[in-house]
């Protein structure tokens, strides 16, 4: 929200005060409050006038430091409020007066106001002259700051949004909308901004929080709520993986996820006729033409038209789904079926939710309805226990006849003139009601299921919504810049703390073409999930052409062998926080070229995927300093400059960052196996004296190689069982023990017989 009419001036009807001085400070509870008059104290008369803004400190988290403002705290809280895992311990100089948290430090300037961050003899960013502030505006009263942003400083995250990755120049409303991916609206809003200066921004307000981004004062990052109070919470990193890792620390970490579901999943589509011979007839031309399936999905009309959500199959097209599902359970297939947290009126679940309070209601006592999407339409309340509990029954039934997961869809569109059971204010619900949303659904899960067997396929989100993976990208269209602006909102969103994220191959809105299909093939096939799903037709890939079914097979078939690698890099999302498809300036912050890349990414820390988005194959890319390769061709590529070429439908760039180990697996026909046993290690131009180590997980335990390349000697130290060792673009060697030579392609191959291999004389 804007509020100056440039430089000197605000705007009609707004009126600012900005705090002028520390008069007064107190130090208890490992808090460090200030108090800031707005005019400054000059007699004793100063003294009888306001406003007075308090402004408390504190340190949630070691490196994070939370600063409340407040106006008037007579309020009442009605909730909801993020729930943070709070751990931290402030240290308080009262002299300066300052507060540290780990060694990042917010300081006061006593006589001319100005409150400072710094971090290990750095200035990170600083609040001057009229950049906090209190406003009166025709919509009310709103509380603001600003914080200094410096030359060259890049700010992203702030959820999923489609724009450019660098949200310098924008102005961004977190606000829940069901917009599509064409437009400045977003289904997951999340209010923490990420930069590249070693901070992050995190605004502890789940209602509506509006960022002006360098816009309204160009070299400042501005942020304003409705109401009486603002708390944000400075991040210290200082890089950003380092950034995140804390942020997910304050927010929760995503979930781990069941091997199944990063396997190929398909839909029926959206309104697309079908019924179990249709089902069946997909399932078959997939096993006809050799493509692994892991996950089948039903979309909107497994239920009867007008009934949605009643959780009953429409017994016209499904007449005993209990049976359908046992036999496709029979074919090593998983269940998804598409829910959402909406009861149109017909449903018969209607009536019961109206009888017993389970649904939201105006402030008269009636039930809130409308006739967008579904006739009389109504909103599950889930802040309601018994409503929770009424809704997961529903569900339990379904995982009783056999169904694995659920796709929550919708959850964007919540009114904001409604009463909630638990009193909570409506404003602030909007954003949040995904999040009671996906975790009703997904902690069912967890339960009935077990850790890390939950999955759920989530379109709104806020922040935490992370822990109850997976998201996608929603409504797209079927194009080319509709894939780019896909690719663009994911990579925003991994900013901003989810670990996964998913989109609609081909594109959700109209039917792609050939070219387009396959090229989006590649590119869903390299994400952290894989779904083929669309509006009004569907995607199996026989419906498009012969060669679409080839480079289905080819792509399905990389991603299973490469489930080794992205277990590792799951985990990774799971344990530290970090996305699993990062954009470039996460693993290369310190190249300027990487700032603004949002036409690639790397998947973990050592796969460059640049995604082809032209129908003849045309592709330009940042290749990052130092010798990288190919892999399917093992080619070696050097980085350092942008790289144009083309490709073929079944290629695309995916190349390795150099000194890395990428396991890969023997299977390929299924994600959900052993990664570890006969697992192959990729080695790519090691570095001299550095020790690689590889994780692979295994359940709760993982197995781990070591690999240390010294002059022109490599030594891999492994578990006892099948394994093997590449060498890429290895020519051969003089000595080998532990292991036998085989051929290959790509270098030099060696099966292991011991639980350490040394090769020597590397040529």
């Amino acid at each position: 929200m804007k509020f100056t009419d440039g430089y000197w001036l605000m705007r009609p009807g707004v009126h600012a005060d900005y705090p002028a001085e520390v008069y007064d400070i107190d130090c208890a509870d490992g808090e460090l409050t200030v108090y800031a008059p707005v005019t400054p104290i000059r007699k004793r008369g100063d003294l009888l006038k306001g406003p007075l803004l308090t402004l408390t400190c504190s340190a949630p988290l070691d490196d994070v430091i939370s600063v409340r403002i407040t106006h008037f705290r007579g309020g009442t809280d009605r909730g909801p409020r993020f729930e943070l895992d709070a751990a931290g311990e402030a240290r308080i100089d009262a002299d300066a007066p300052a507060l540290t948290s780990g060694a990042l430090t917010v300081r006061f300037d006593r006589d001319d106001w100005r409150m400072v961050f710094e971090a290990e003899g750095r200035v990170l960013t600083a609040s001057g002259t009229k950049a906090m502030a209190m406003l009166d505006t025709p919509e009310g009263r709103h509380l603001r700051e600003q914080l200094d942003l410096g030359v060259g400083t890049q700010v992203y995250g702030l959820g999923e949004r489609f724009g450019p990755l660098v949200k310098n120049g924008q102005s961004v409303d977190i606000w829940n909308a069901d917009g599509g991916t064409a437009s400045e609206q977003a289904y997951k809003n999340v209010p923490f901004a990420l930069t590249d200066a070693g901070y992050g921004v995190f605004v502890n307000h789940p209602g509506h929080v509006s960022f002006e981004v360098a816009s309204e004062a160009v070299s400042r990052l501005q942020f304003s709520v409705p109401g009486e109070e603002l708390e944000y919470l400075i991040v210290y990193g200082p890089t950003p993986k380092q950034i995140l890792s804390k942020y997910t620390a304050l927010t929760g970490r995503p979930a781990r996820l069941p091997a199944w579901s990063f396997g190929l999943w398909l839909s029926t589509s959206f309104t697309t006729p079908y019924d179990e011979e249709t089902v069946t007839a997909f399932l078959d031309g997939m096993t006809e033409h050799e493509l692994p399936l892991s996950v089948f999905h039903f979309d909107c009309f497994w239920m009867r038209e007008y009934n949605w959500c009643d959780f009953t199959w429409d017994s016209r097209v499904f007449p005993d789904p209990t049976a359908m599902l046992r036999r496709l359970a029979a074919r090593g297939l998983r269940i998804c079926l598409w829910i959402n947290p909406y009861v149109g009126q017909r449903s018969p679940l209607f009536e019961e939710g109206r009888a017993h309070g389970y649904l939201l209601r105006r402030a008269d006592g009636s039930v809130w309805q409308w006739d967008l999407w579904q006739p009389g339409l109504a909103v599950v309340d889930f802040t309601n226990p018994a409503a929770r509990q009424w809704y997961t029954d529903k569900l339990s039934a379904l995982l009783d006849m056999g169904v694995d997961c659920f796709k929550t869809d919708f959850g964007e569109r919540i009114p904001t003139d409604v009463v909630y059971h638990d009193g909570s204010d409506p404003h602030r619900m909007h954003n949040y009601y995904a999040q009671l949303y996906n975790r009703t659904v997904f902690e069912l899960l967890r339960k009935r299921r077990g850790e890390g067997q939950a999955v759920v396929f989530a379109r709104s989100a806020t922040a935490g919504g992370q822990q109850f993976p997976v998201h996608w990208g929603g409504d797209c269209e079927s194009s080319f810049p509709a894939m780019a602006e896909s690719l663009r909102g994911g990579l925003s969103l991994g900013l901003s703390g989810f670990g996964y994220w998913s989109h609609d191959i081909g594109g959700f809105e109209g039917t792609p073409d050939p070219e387009l299909f396959k090229r989006w093939i590649a590119f869903g096939l390299l994400s952290s999930h894989s779904r083929l799903h669309g509006s009004e037709s569907v995607r199996v890939p026989w419906a498009f052409d012969e060669e679409s079914v080839e480079v289905l097979r080819s792509f399905t078939g990389l991603k299973l062998a490469l489930m080794p690698y992205l277990a590792a890099v799951a985990e990774q999302a799971h344990t530290l926080g970090w996305p699993m498809m990062r954009a470039m300036m996460l693993e290369f912050p310190h190249d300027p070229a990487c700032a603004h890349l949002d036409r690639q990414y790397m998947l973990g820390p050592d796969l460059l995927v640049a995604p082809v988005f032209s129908a003849d194959g045309t592709v330009s890319y940042y290749l990052p300093q130092g010798i990288w390769t190919r892999y399917l061709t093992g080619e070696p590529v050097v980085g350092g400059r942008w790289i144009h070429e083309s490709h073929d439908v079944h290629s695309l760039p995916l190349l390795v960052r150099p000194g890395a180990v990428v396991p890969v697996g023997a299977v390929t026909d299924r994600p959900d196996y052993d990664h570890a046993e006969g697992v192959t290690l990729r080695c790519y131009r090691l570095r001299d004296d550095a020790e690689v180590v590889t994780s692979i997980p295994a359940g709760s335990d993982a197995v781990e190689f070591r690999t240390v390349r010294v002059g022109d000697e490599v030594r891999v130290n492994g578990p006892r069982g099948e394994w093997r060792v590449l060498l890429v673009g290895c020519g051969g060697a003089d000595e080998i023990s532990g292991g036998t030579v085989q051929r290959d392609p790509l270098g030099l191959l060696l099966s292991a017989t011991g639980p350490t291999v040394i090769v020597r004389g590397l040529r």
